[in-house]
């Protein structure tokens, strides 16, 4: 199932915030919570050749800023692309869970990751890139969605682009969904996010449900596959040539902050490894459900968790 004859090198761009939560702020933004949650899954004991996995962001020169890139070191993200900025704070949001636990949103306008910058050592990262990651949420601000642009435009023609959807109103554009489609190897959306998409990308109304949506985004743009994420009812995955439904994983949920985030990062991990969307399907389900058991986006990954999950996954794909 893995195979790790090389480390990647992988880059998530876009927000870096804290999370402020009733019991207290947790690091977060959905860019930040795939790199930690990939760097802690691809240097694990048993991964001789540790992955690379960078976050392109900025914090404001604060104490929340100085506790994010403590926080993010040790979670072993490479920051060299964290710039800090001397006018604007660092991210945060006002989260409110409702009695599922489902979490909702007020993020914080004119904030330090609005002000991300294209330099000459983000422009020689951009070839050197495996994978990037990138969503819709960062690209509110002119200044941070060029640089968006421009870092994904300049990586290699097998670079892994994927584009993760995250519909925040008033933060989000058609504009901004068609020109990540068209970017884009891997489209990961929700289940409430597919009419949205659909719409924008000019979709058929009688196309706008999830299976359908993505055979026609499949058709319209070079993405190779979809992902579409269902919540307690698991995944939907397609690609031109086939599709794969994975029912969830029952758990018992303290919030579902950064489960689509691990989701995506997971995907990530095995899809770079070609592995095949029934592994993909179960691995990103997995990894989403484990989130879910925990407080925030970005929690610890201990060692013998790793273990449990992986041999979780080995035992759900044998069966």
């Amino acid at each position: 199932m893995k195979n790790m004859q090389k480390p990647w090198r992988i880059a998530s761009i876009g927000e870096l915030l804290w999370d402020l939560l009733p019991g207290g702020p947790q690091l977060g933004g959905t860019t930040a919570n795939f790199a930690a949650f990939l760097a802690q899954m691809s240097s694990g004991v048993a991964n001789k050749l540790a992955d690379e996995v960078f976050l392109v962001s900025r914090t404001g020169d604060d104490s929340f800023g100085l506790q994010a890139r403590k926080q993010l070191a040790a979670y072993r993200v490479r920051a060299d692309h964290i710039s800090v900025d001397q006018n604007y704070p660092t991210g945060t949001v006002a989260v409110v869970l409702d009695e599922d636990k489902g979490p909702t949103y007020k993020v914080r306008e004119n904030v330090a990751w609005d002000t991300i910058p294209e330099t000459p050592q983000l422009a020689a990262l951009a070839p050197t890139l495996d994978a990037v990651c990138f969503g819709t949420l960062a690209q509110r601000s002119p200044v941070t969605r060029a640089t968006i642009r421009s870092l994904v435009a300049a990586t290699r023609t097998d670079c892994l682009r994927v584009f993760d959807v995250n519909l925040r109103e008033p933060d989000w554009t058609s504009e901004a969904v068609v020109w990540g489609c068209a970017h884009a190897s891997i489209l990961k959306m929700n289940l409430e996010e597919v009419p949205h998409i659909a719409k924008a990308a000019g979709a058929p109304e009688k196309e706008s449900g999830p299976l359908p949506s993505a055979h026609f985004l499949l058709r319209q743009f070079p993405i190779q596959m979809v992902a579409i994420t269902r919540g307690r009812e698991g995944s939907l995955m397609v690609t031109r040539e086939d599709s794969y439904e994975h029912p969830g994983v029952p758990v018992q949920v303290e919030d579902t902050i950064g489960s689509g985030d691990c989701f995506t990062a997971a995907l990530t991990y095995y899809a770079l490894r070609r592995c095949s969307l029934p592994v993909l399907s179960e691995a990103a389900n997995r990894w989403g459900a484990w989130v879910a058991t925990q407080r925030g986006g970005m929690p610890f990954l201990d060692e013998n968790t790793r273990r449990t999950v992986d041999a979780a996954i080995e035992e759900a794909i044998r069966a």
